[in-house]
């Protein structure tokens, strides 16, 4: 008996299968072309809705006022203990005669930011001859009528469901009437520190605390990651020691990051008593967290120098001190610096080990210095976002694009750096 196939019942069985295949790999490659077009649809997504709920922090409404610089209300021993307030409220009095009630002036004073008494001192500080004269000067408006203007509250609703009552919103007409009340550019939101006032917060505080702790973290992670780098991969013995340490190290690059801020907590808060909410202590902690993303780096920088330019260097008399040092180091030296950057910008982004050390707290100064009180970014974003005004909402997003702005940059420096100074071999 024949058991042999013919040829052509072959090539029909061999067709068959080519065209599953063929079938296969192309739904295969659907489904990854879909994967990637899906991710992109979310990731355009999440940053259309960042953009269309922040970019209106960058501008803010102003009201213009005639204000008198009373002498009486100014000739105090202490510039800071003048009324300023009172001649914002006698500027808005004056303006509209006809509101007499107290409740309806209380609802006429918060027309106007609790910032403009400030804005009047500064002006008296600079330029003292103006007192006793009146001065046109604007002022920034209160959050409510700045998410009016900005068309996030409806004026065509109720009355109750909206925080600004008719009269309020009759007042803020006569202004925009008149011309006295606009938009300009928020250039608090990038001088300022935080405020209990959304109108008044900005994010400088929280940038100058973040930039202090990135550089602790660099000047510590640094030279302490490409060190160990180094020994580990060109004089250390290969033995069951380093073995242990490699395993280690890559274990604690997938340790949460919450564990450090626990671990900071512990060792520099509670046992050397370092000052709590603190770049310095953040830098320490953050340093923890990095350290293993930079040793990575720089091993699989110097994996990558070819053997020969060892060779070659031992072979012209060179130790094995001046061969890493003059030879290696300086090849692997651009994928060092980009694991670094890389392992800065994931620092910068972090929350949780920051919260553990107090970096969560309410801070108003600007930090001059590493043991100063301070928070940061993402911090700040979280501590916006947490809050009920509706003008935090924007000043969350806002935040979160100023973030994604230096985290872009960062990678964006990574990737010109590999492929300025990397070589191929």
């Amino acid at each position: 008996m024949n058991n042999s196939l013919s040829p052509s019942r072959t090539l029909d069985i061999v067709h068959k299968g080519l065209k599953r295949r063929v079938n296969a790999e192309r739904r295969f490659r659907l489904c990854g072309l879909f994967a990637i077009i899906f991710s992109l649809v979310c990731l355009s997504t999440l940053f259309v809705s960042i953009f269309v709920n922040g970019y209106t922090a960058f501008f803010q409404t102003h009201i213009q006022l005639t204000v008198f610089l009373d002498p009486d209300k100014i000739d105090t021993p202490n510039i800071m203990d003048a009324d300023f307030s009172g001649m914002v409220k006698q500027s808005l009095r004056t303006k509209f005669p006809d509101v007499k009630s107290r409740k309806d002036k209380r609802k006429l004073y918060a027309l106007v930011s609790s910032g403009a008494a400030y804005q009047l001192m500064d002006i008296v500080k600079e330029y003292p001859q103006k007192i006793g004269s009146e001065i046109q000067v604007w002022v920034p408006a209160d959050d409510d009528v700045d998410m009016l203007m900005k068309g996030h509250i409806k004026r065509n609703v109720k009355e109750s469901d909206r925080r600004l009552n008719d009269a309020q919103i009759s007042w803020i007409e006569t202004f925009e009437e008149q011309g006295k009340i606009r938009k300009q550019f928020n250039f608090t939101f990038f001088t300022s520190g935080d405020s209990r006032e959304p109108e008044l917060s900005g994010v400088r505080g929280a940038v100058s605390g973040s930039f202090l702790t990135l550089i602790i973290t660099l000047v510590l992670s640094f030279p302490i990651g490409v060190a160990t780098a180094v020994y580990l991969e060109e004089f250390a013995p290969k033995n069951r020691w380093t073995d242990l340490i490699e395993v280690n190290i890559n274990n604690l690059a997938a340790v949460p990051s919450i564990v450090f801020g626990l671990l900071g907590l512990a060792v520099f808060l509670n046992f050397f008593g370092l000052p709590r909410s603190s770049p310095m202590v953040g830098g320490f902690v953050l340093t923890l967290m990095t350290l293993p993303t930079i040793i990575i780096a720089g091993r699989a920088s110097l994996k990558s120098v070819p053997p020969s330019i060892r060779e070659a260097a031992l072979g012209i008399g060179a130790s094995k001190t001046q061969m890493v040092c003059h030879h290696v180091l300086p090849l692997a030296m651009p994928g060092m610096l980009t694991g670094t950057i890389i392992g800065m910008a994931q620092a910068l982004g972090e929350t949780a080990p920051l919260l553990m050390i107090g970096m969560v707290a309410f801070i108003v100064d600007i930090p001059g210095s590493i043991t100063d009180p301070s928070t940061v970014l993402p911090v700040q974003i979280f501590l916006w976002a947490d809050s009920p005004e509706r003008a935090f909402l924007e000043k969350t997003s806002a935040a979160i694009m100023v973030l994604l702005f230096f985290l872009i940059t960062m990678n964006a420096a990574a990737v010109i750096l590999r492929r300025k100074f990397e070589k191929k071999w």
